[in-house]
């Protein structure tokens, strides 16, 4: 894997990542609702599970105020380092990195220490049945980190945060977590659903 491959990958200024920030986020995004934005709501959220950091730079361009839990270092320290050269970019670029908050270390023992009014989950998807090529980033970002086997454990500890409500990125057409209860809602994008988990007032 070389280094330019690498920074392709955790780019947020060029590529599809830097057009979708030129273009405009938008808050009908299936995400960005099932996150919970709403008219003059923008809520904090945590992303338990930052990857390429895609999903957590999207929700900052909408303002909200977004925390990345990374458990591998070296995915740490790459998105760390995407982050820095985005917000040297332009001012529009550092006011959103500003918005973004990066941790490293396993969800499961950050979470319990956070607040926030929605919690992201979103393991490394189950193998494809089908033929279709998975897209070159998530093959990267495979060999990065592997599987997550524990994605039950992950969700376990994301309904236990102090949080409002829980969204699990998942396959679309993908079966459920095994041992995981049914989602209060989900929203359906292309190739991904969002299960989302209201959380109780406590």
């Amino acid at each position: 894997m070389s280094t330019s491959q690498l920074q392709s990958a955790f780019d947020f200024v060029n590529g599809p990542v830097g057009y979708r920030f030129r273009s405009g986020a938008s808050r009908r995004d299936a995400l960005a609702r099932a996150a919970g934005f709403g008219k003059g709501t923008v809520p904090a959220i945590v992303d338990a599970t930052a990857g390429l950091g895609r999903d957590a730079f999207m929700l900052a361009c909408l303002g909200a105020q977004v925390t990345l839990l990374e458990r591998s270092r070296e995915v740490h320290d790459l998105l760390q380092d995407a982050l820095a050269r985005a917000g040297d970019e332009s001012p529009e670029l550092a006011a959103v990195v500003a918005r973004m908050t990066l941790l490293s270390g396993d969800a499961r023992d950050l979470l319990p220490g956070l607040r926030a009014d929605a919690v992201i989950v979103d393991p490394m998807h189950p193998p494809r049945t089908n033929s279709a090529e998975v897209k070159q980033e998530m093959r990267l970002l495979r060999e990065l980190v592997g599987t997550d086997p524990d994605a039950f454990e992950l969700m376990q500890a994301a309904l236990a945060a102090d949080c409002k409500r829980v969204v699990l990125k998942w396959p679309l057409r993908a079966a459920a977590l095994e041992g995981l209860r049914k989602p209060s809602h989900s929203i359906t994008g292309k190739t991904v659903r969002y299960d989302v988990f209201m959380m109780p007032a406590r």
